[in-house]
Formats: structure tokens, sequence, C-alpha cells
């Protein structure tokens, strides 16, 4: 049985639905989370703390999920559960102040989030045809991203309407019930080619059987991962720029939240025209001029990042790249990979990412902290540029396969 040729059935329809829904949940608890951190006494370093940690158990939870979709048939429950996970672990970071409460929160709401992943980015590539792999994955990243800039936005209009933090938090709890809903009710898993179960182990083929390129692909995820640290980041330089003196401010909040916005905007408009052209030609090489103005953004925080126009510049130039490495990282995986490695796929892909992610947010808080984001930026740029030479390098050597641009 085949995927519908109507690329835009109900499956898509449910994930992205409940991709925007999720994004909206806990992007409106990241837009505050900075703020309520400064209210609680802590700054740049605990958030680094935080994003750090909580990026280390994604990167396993990533792992973790793909193995879980390798084994099992029906990937709709264990994707429910996930979202259900960060649900309930998001709204109930408004409950606590510790810094071990929030860190374990936190941590356990990215569990969910990464569990989920490969088993969503699977369940979408299954839905339709190759020939819409970009498309797909860039309406996803569209419907993520239009939820991350609906969140921030409500949870501006609420700070500005006098709610406290830890109570714009707690709302979050009511889209993300409905992105788990969404998952469950909305989507459903596209039945085996073949008779046979999974069940029987020696029917799953292991980690030797992905293509060399595909682990050469890996590397360089990785590399220009060490130098792509945490989005949230922004809020604490916008945040700066706006009212230094005042981090416990309305005002100040808001511009950095309204900040945040614009980059999620941006992104969101720019996911699904990437993901079509994707489609229609090189998706690896457009992937490659997303990797080379990852580093340009970087080297611009390094260098303009304490003015009002190099930070808005970042944050424009910021919001485009994320776009395009989110689409067609996922696309370029999923043609890549044969369907019965996609799971454990998308997996050691999400997990690459995930602990370069990991290492950049400790890396970056930490400097940041000590008041030296020359030095955080930099280290930011030469990983980026690490993993884009990589790319470069092997990329020819790798035809005719789909990551060399065939």
């Amino acid at each position: 049985m085949k995927p519908s040729t109507r690329w835009i059935n109900l499956t898509v329809v449910g994930i992205v639905l409940a991709t925007f829904l999720s994004d909206f949940s806990h992007e409106m608890c990241t837009a505050v989370l900075p703020l309520y951190l400064s209210t609680l006494g802590f700054g740049p370093a605990a958030l680094g703390l935080i994003e750090g940690v909580a990026d280390f158990l994604v990167s396993v939870s990533k792992l973790v999920g793909g193995v879980v979709g390798h084994h099992v048939e029906r990937k709709r429950p264990w994707t429910t559960l996930g979202y259900l996970t960060t649900t309930v672990a998001t709204g109930t970071i408004a409950l606590v102040g510790g810094l071990v409460a929030l860190v374990s929160l936190r941590s356990l709401a990215w569990t969910g989030r990464g569990f989920r992943g490969p088993l969503r980015d699977y369940m979408l590539a299954d839905a339709v045809e190759p020939s819409h792999f970009g498309r797909a994955y860039g309406l996803e990243r569209a419907g993520d991203m239009l939820g991350a800039v609906a969140g921030p936005l409500m949870a501006t209009l609420l700070v500005w309407g006098g709610m406290a933090f830890h109570t714009v938090i707690l709302w979050t709890l009511v889209p993300g019930l409905l992105a788990a809903a969404s998952i469950f009710f909305l989507t459903s898993d596209r039945p085996p080619v073949s008779a046979h179960r999974w069940e029987a182990s020696a029917s799953r083929p292991g980690l030797r059987a992905f293509p060399r390129a595909f682990w050469f692909f890996l590397v360089g995820v990785f590399l220009f991962g060490l130098g792509d640290f945490s989005r949230t980041f922004l809020v604490f330089l916008g945040a700066e720029q706006f009212g230094e003196t005042g981090l416990r401010a309305g005002g100040a909040f808001s511009a950095a939240i309204l900040l945040y916005t614009v980059h999620n905007l941006i992104s969101a408009l720019v996911a699904y025209p990437v993901g079509h052209r994707g489609d229609h030609g090189d998706k690896f090489r457009i992937l490659l001029w997303g990797y080379g103005l990852g580093v340009g953004t970087n080297l611009l925080l390094a260098l303009a990042g304490a003015s009002v126009g190099g930070l808005l510049a970042a944050v424009a130039l910021s919001g485009v790249y994320i776009a395009v490495e989110e689409t067609l990282e996922k696309a370029v995986a999923a043609e890549a990979l044969p369907r019965e490695l996609r799971s454990l796929g998308f997996g050691l892909l999400a997990c690459a990412n995930a602990i370069g992610d990991m290492a950049s947010s400790l890396y970056v808080g930490y400097f940041l902290d000590a008041h030296q984001p020359e030095v955080a930026f930099g280290i930011a740029v030469a990983c980026g540029a690490s993993g884009l030479l990589w790319l470069l390098a092997i990329g020819r050597r790798l035809q005719p396969t789909p990551l060399a641009g065939c």
C-alpha cells in the first residue's frame, strides 16, 4: 500500500496541527522562562545549565525514540505519550522555584519532546511520497514556527496585561493537551509493506545497514550543532538591549519576547518555500547554504551583537537559517534512507543535533554570564564553520547518493 497521492492528507494535517499547538504551548514557556528565572535571582549561566542539561537528555531521548520506533509497528500511541509528557512537565514549571526542580521539569519536558520527534518524523515521511518530503517537512516546520510566533505573542499580551510569569507558564497546558489530542485522533499509522510483523528481530536491519553517506552526514550535522546554541539566548540579548536596568520590568520583557517572536515568524515564512525548492532542486546544496548563513549569523553576533542594529540583523538571519536547517536536514535524511531505517535514522540525526546544542548552550551561557559575548559567539562561529567545511569536503565524494545532491 502506497501513501495517498494527495500529500496533504489527514495524517499530515494532524501532525502539522499538533506541531503548531505544541510549539504554541512550550514557546509560551520558553519566551518567559529567562525572565521568570531573573525574578528568582538566576541569570544566563542558570539558563545555560537548564537548557544544556535538557538538551543532553533530549539527545538520549531522541535516540531512544528512534530505537523504539525501529522496534514497534504502531508509532501513534508512543508519539502521543511524548506530547503528553512535554505538556504536563512544561506546565508544572509554574509551580516550582528551585533550580533543581526547574532543571528537572524542563529536562522531563524536553525528554518527551525528544522522544516523540523521530516517531513523528517517521509518520510524516510515511504519509507522503518521496517527491514531497521537502514540502511535508517544510509545512511541519512552518507549523512549528507559527506556534513559536503565536506562543510568545500570547505571552507578551498576558505579560502586558499584568499576568505573573508563573501563571503564563501554567496556561501552556491548554494548547499542549490539544496537541496530544491532534496526534491521537487525527493521525494514523501506515500498514507494514510486508506481511511479516516487525516482532521478528531478524527482519529488522541494524546500524551496519546504514549507508556510509549517512554517517558522514551525521558528522557534519554534529559539528555544525556545536555552534548552534539555543535561540532562547536571543531573549536575554534583547532584554539587555531594551532595558538593561530593568530586567524585571514588563516593557523590557515584552520587547525581548517580541524580538524572539519576529525570529520565529521569519522561520515560519521561510520553511515551506525552502522545502518546496528542495523538492525541485538539490536539498543538500541548499542545506549547505543554510549552514553558511548560520555561521555568518554567529559572526555578526560576535562582532556587532552589542548594538541594536547588529542584534536585529542577526535575529532576522537566524530565523532564515534555522528554517533551512530544520526543514532540509530531515528531508535529506528521509531521502537517503529506506523506510525500515528511517525511524532509527531520525533518532540518530536528532541525537547528533541535540548533543551539539547541549554543548553550545553550556558554553554560550557561561561566557555571556562572564560578559564575554565575543568569546561565546566566536566559538560558535568556529564550530559551525567546521561542520560546513566538513560537508563541503566530503560532499563530492558521496555521489551518486542523495546526500550528494543527485
